[in-house]
């Protein structure tokens, strides 16, 4: 009975010795959760907008690919309305093509406002005419069909919109690569934040240690004390951070049509939509704090290890 208690003392001395190894309202504990925290926000945040940018280049890709245009440019000798009928006609007998409307001549005044601004007489002025088609279905619409019967039609040209569509599918694509190289950034920092507070505890408890190591704790039971108390501090400062960044965005989504003017807000509405992360976004963000967590334990718990083992 003597020599069980004596097997076991070595084991609860261990533990009662090593829980206040990194304790939980030391600085250096509420200092790492503060860390954590931030940089969990920042990856929330960082991870969130591409969410926003790639679903908005999905609506942007899916918008454009459902549209094409006809311009029919003023010709000598041709009237503008009989041209804009029979382009509108063509373009309704095209397999695919679910309607297609003439723009009228207001309208098209109004698409150069931008750049020649408002309040111009253009009456005098023949300018190009639009004819807007929407497809059914863009895999199923013979648009070769309607490019060779728009031929007949002197003045008239189809835009598919296919470099448009192209150029934004490429700057969507810059966002979202750029997003994930700053969130692996992030998580490098975060990794390297661990590791100096870990060192940093290692070196002002280094006593504790050899007294662990002097009653028998393997290195391995060390770094798995280690790995419990740093996994518990990062989930603290992953779960605040996440919900730090799921209020910003639902922050910023009320906040956006008061704040910013109406220019500006309508520039951030399509890039961004209207800031609504979805519940894809917010299952996004919050799976960052188990993420967060698990790897401030696993770095916390090899970072131990490999001082434990250059010091032993």
């Amino acid at each position: 009975m003597a020599d069980a208690t004596l097997e076991a003392s070595p084991a609860a001395t261990a533990r009662s010795r090593t829980a206040p190894i990194v304790p939980e309202r030391s600085v250096a504990g509420r200092t790492l959760v503060l860390l954590i925290a931030i940089m969990t926000f920042l990856s929330g945040v960082t991870l969130g907008g591409v969410v926003l940018v790639q679903k908005s280049a999905i609506a942007w890709s899916s918008d454009v690919g459902r549209e094409v245009t006809i311009q029919i440019r003023p010709m000598e000798g041709e009237v503008m309305e009989s041209n804009l009928r029979t382009a509108v006609a063509l373009a309704e007998q095209t397999p695919g093509v679910s309607s297609a409307r003439a723009l009228t001549l207001e309208e098209s005044q109004k698409l150069l406002e931008p750049w020649l601004g408002t309040g111009l007489d253009l009456s005098a002025i023949e300018i190009p005419r639009l004819v807007v088609v929407q497809l059914g279905d863009p895999a199923e619409a013979d648009i070769p069909k309607l490019e060779r019967d728009l031929a007949t039609v002197k003045g008239a040209s189809l835009d598919t919109h296919a470099a448009w569509r192209q150029q934004l599918n490429t700057m969507a694509g810059t966002i979202v690569v750029s997003g994930l190289l700053v969130l692996t950034l992030i998580v490098v920092a975060t990794v390297l934040a661990i590791i100096f507070a870990t060192r940093g505890t290692m070196a002002s408890n280094r006593e504790i240690v050899d007294v662990l190591h002097f009653i028998g704790a393997s290195n391995s039971f060390i770094a798995g004390e280690f790995q419990g108390r740093f996994l518990s501090i990062g989930f603290r400062g992953g779960i605040v951070g996440g919900l730090g960044a799921i209020i910003f965005f639902i922050l910023v989504s009320f906040g956006a049509g008061s704040v910013i003017p109406a220019e500006a807000n309508q520039q951030l509405g399509i890039l961004f939509g209207r800031f609504a992360l979805g519940i894809d976004g917010i299952i996004g963000i919050a799976a960052v704090v188990p993420v967060i967590a698990a790897l401030t334990a696993i770095t916390s718990r090899l970072t131990v290890r490999r001082f434990l083992t250059q010091t032993s």
